[in-house]
């Protein structure tokens, strides 16, 4: 194949010959709508750039920072000074001044990873479990689906594809008896397959919207040159639209696994069983039996979240890619 086709994030930028706010290449101006377009981007950079909503944001900040920076801070004392004051006076210079530095310990972290009546590891290995293939597998078949509502004709598309987007709108909790009703008449009730299939049938309806809005954007003009070239359906899916989605992809994956490892209602109807059980319902059941434990929950929580926490900083960059891709549509 002959074509080279430039990345989504070129739509953002003013190409040779192009005018300031027309369409990106490949695509037809319809009256005004990329310029209203811009016009909505620019208003909307110049309101994010005001003083007060920088102030504003920074205030969230704080509030959302302090509360877990407080957590942090008791995951790392020793129990007996937990049960005496709040964290607050592990930084107090007062109390440094009267009795000098305080303890600190990782006892918490060993008890809640290794102790013999909490130990999370075997619930941190269910998460993960259940998180990678709870996000693969949305992610694979909303593909295929948004590229056969994209560029595959065939009748009742447009009709099945509004159906799809609706189901975005069911709430989940109507489906959980119909659900768990099959998975034991499947006989599959109490292993990671519920988990999975729930997870996945929950995700599906907003990935295929998604993804299709992304596949769509991209120029026809890419996909003619593939078909001109001789390239079937397998061919210009793999190596002239997968290129561009990457972005999208890595955004929604991370909006799912964030998704997946911080649920609580799904895994308690599906998988509350040990073998099977994450992170998420050993800290709720920590907190339900044993809430003076301030100790083993304070340092569980910072263990549950080391994990979405990289994964996010990794990833970050394609996330913002992502975004900034899909900032641009009309």
């Amino acid at each position: 194949m002959t074509t080279n086709p430039a990345p989504l994030q070129a739509f953002g930028h003013q190409e040779p010959g192009e005018s300031v706010g027309g369409a990106p290449p490949g695509r037809e101006d319809k009256p005004g709508r990329f310029a209203r377009v811009d016009e909505r981007a620019r208003k909307a950079k110049k309101r994010l750039a005001n003083p007060w909503a920088s102030g504003i944001a920074l205030l969230i900040a704080i509030m959302w920072t302090v509360p877990t920076f407080g957590l942090l801070t008791t995951s790392f004392r020793p129990v007996q000074d937990i049960r005496a004051n709040g964290w607050w006076n592990f930084w107090d210079p007062r109390e440094i001044a009267e009795n000098g530095l305080p303890d600190v310990t990782l006892d918490n972290y060993t008890d809640v990873l290794f102790g013999s009546d909490v130990s999370l590891g075997q619930y941190l290995i269910n998460s993960v479990v259940v998180t990678l293939p709870a996000v693969l597998i949305p992610i694979s078949i909303a593909l295929l689906a948004a590229y056969a509502f994209a560029w595959i004709d065939f009748k009742g598309r447009n009709i099945l594809f509004v159906g799809v987007f609706a189901l975005q709108v069911v709430p989940i909790q109507v489906t959980m008896i119909p659900l768990l009703t099959q998975y034991v008449n499947w006989d599959i009730a109490g292993t990671f397959w519920p988990v999975w299939l729930s997870h996945s049938i929950f995700a599906l309806p907003l990935a295929i919207f998604l993804l299709h809005n992304f596949m769509k954007d991209i120029p026809p003009s890419l996909v003619e040159a593939a078909r001109v070239d001789g390239a079937g359906h397998v061919q210009i899916f793999f190596q002239v639209l997968m290129p561009l989605l990457i972005p999208a992809i890595a955004a929604f994956g991370i909006f799912q696994f964030l998704w997946v490892w911080n649920d609580l209602l799904v895994s308690l109807v599906f998988g509350s069983q040990s073998q099977v059980a994450p992170l998420t319902v050993r800290l709720a059941g920590l907190a339900g039996s044993r809430g003076e434990t301030w100790h083993l929950l304070s340092s569980g929580a910072f263990v549950a979240m080391l994990v979405p926490l990289i994964v996010f900083l990794s990833l970050q960059r394609y996330f913002v890619r992502g975004l900034l891709a899909g900032s641009v549509k009309g």
